[in-house]
C-alpha cells in the first residue's frame, strides 16, 4: 500500500513538473509553446515546461541574460526576445540550447556581443539583431554557423564588416544590412566583392548605403565603380590585381598603404575613395575637337560660296558669249533672201 502511494505521489510530481506553467505566461501543450509576452517581466520566468519548443518573451523589460538562462528548456527551437531592454548578454547565456533554430534579438539596447556568445547554437538558422546599437561584430562570432540561412543586422551602428565573418555563414541566403553607418573606404572593398559574389550565386540582400565620407554619402556601395578602388591594397591574400578589374580594363598597380604619421604607433592606413578626376588631356582633346569642328564648318561654308560664285559666273559668261553669234546669223539670212529676190525669174 505504501509503495502504491509513493508511486502515485511520484507520478503526480512528474505531472506537475511537466504540466506546470509560470505565472503570467500562457502555455499551449498542443504546440509546445509558451507565451510570456507583454507581461512586464524583468527576468526569465522560472518553472518553464521542459518540453517547450517555442518561447515568446517579447515586449518585456528584461535587461540581461545570465549564464545558462534557458537551462530549463533544452528542447527549445525558437526564442523571441524582441523589444526588451537587453544590454548585457553573458557569454554562456544560450548554453544548452543545442536545438535552437530561430533567435530574435531585435529592438534591444545591445552595443557589443561577446565573441563566443553563439558558439553553443550549432543548428541556428535565423538570427535577427536588427534595431540595436551594435558597432562591431567579432570575426569569431559566427563560428559554427554552417546552417544559418537568414542574418539581419540592419539599423545598427556598423561601419564595416569583415570578410571572415561573412564567410562563417556559407549557407546564408537572406542578408539584411541597410541603415547602418557604413564608411565606404578601402575597408569595405572586401565587403563589396563578397556581396557581388553573394548576389551572383543567388543570394538576396537589401542594400549597403554609404554614410561617409561625404563624397559617397547616400550612395549604394555596390554601385560605386570598382575602378575607384584602385588606390586600395588588395583585400584577400593571393588575390591578383587583375581580378578586381572589369573585363577589358588595363592593368593598374596597387600601391602599398603609406606609413602612419604617428611615430612608434603604426596604424592601418585609412583610404577614402574619391571620384576619378577628369584627365587634363581629355579636356584638351575636347577643346581641339570643338575648334576643329568650327574650322571645318567655316571651310565648308567658303567652299559652298565659291561653288555658287563659280556657277553664277559660268552662266553669265555663257549667256554673254551666245548673243554675238545670234547677231551674225541674222545678216547672213537677210543677204541670202536678197540674192533670191534679185535672181531672174
Amino acid at each position: 500500500m505504501k509503495g502504491e502511494l509513493l508511486l502515485l505521489s511520484g507520478v503526480i510530481f512528474v505531472l506537475q513538473v511537466v504540466c506546470a506553467c509560470p505565472e503570467k505566461c500562457l502555455c499551449h501543450s498542443s504546440s509546445s509553446s509558451v507565451d510570456c509576452s507583454q507581461q512586464g517581466l524583468a527576468e526569465i520566468p522560472s518553472g518553464l515546461p521542459p518540453q517547450t519548443l517555442t518561447l515568446h518573451l517579447q515586449d518585456n523589460q528584461i535587461h540581461q541574460l545570465p549564464t545558462f538562462a534557458f537551462r530549463s528548456v533544452p528542447q527549445l527551437t525558437s526564442l523571441n526576445l524582441c523589444n526588451n531592454s537587453l544590454s548585457n548578454l553573458a557569454p554562456g547565456a544560450f548554453h544548452g540550447l543545442q536545438h535552437l533554430q530561430v533567435l530574435n534579438l531585435t529592438q534591444n539596447s545591445l552595443h557589443s556581443l561577446e565573441s563566443r556568445l553563439f558558439h553553443s547554437l550549432p543548428h541556428l538558422r535565423e538570427l535577427d539583431l536588427s534595431s540595436n546599437n551594435i558597432s562591431h561584430l567579432p570575426i569569431s562570432l559566427g563560428q559554427r554557423w554552417e546552417n544559418l540561412t537568414i542574418f539581419a543586422v540592419q539599423q545598427n551602428q556598423l561601419q564595416q564588416l569583415d570578410r571572415a565573418f561573412l564567410e562563417s555563414m556559407p549557407s546564408v541566403k537572406l542578408l539584411f544590412l541597410k541603415e547602418n553607418l557604413w564608411k565606404c573606404n578601402c575597408h569595405l572593398l572586401s565587403l563589396k566583392l563578397w556581396l557581388e559574389k553573394f548576389i551572383y550565386k543567388g543570394g538576396i540582400m537589401d542594400s549597403v548605403i554609404c554614410a561617409s565620407p561625404d563624397t559617397w554619402k547616400g550612395k549604394d556601395l555596390l554601385k560605386i565603380p570598382l575602378e575607384l578602388y584602385q588606390p586600395c591594397p588588395l583585400p584577400f591574400p593571393g588575390l591578383q590585381a587583375s581580378q578586381l578589374q572589369p573585363l577589358g580594363s588595363a592593368h593598374w598597380p596597387v600601391p602599398s598603404p603609406p606609413e602612419s604619421d604617428s611615430a612608434g604607433e603604426p596604424e592601418h592606413a585609412e583610404y577614402e575613395l574619391k571620384p576619378k578626376p577628369r584627365p587634363a588631356n581629355l579636356r584638351h582633346a575636347t577643346a581641339t575637337v570643338i575648334i576643329t569642328g568650327v574650322v571645318c564648318g567655316i571651310v565648308c561654308l567658303m567652299m559652298l560660296v565659291a561653288t555658287i560664285y563659280g556657277c553664277t559666273y559660268a552662266a553669265i559668261a555663257a549667256q554673254y558669249d551666245g548673243d554675238p553669234l545670234a547677231q551674225t546669223e541674222e545678216p547672213t539670212k537677210t543677204e541670202g533672201k536678197e540674192l533670191l529676190d534679185s535672181s531672174p525669174a
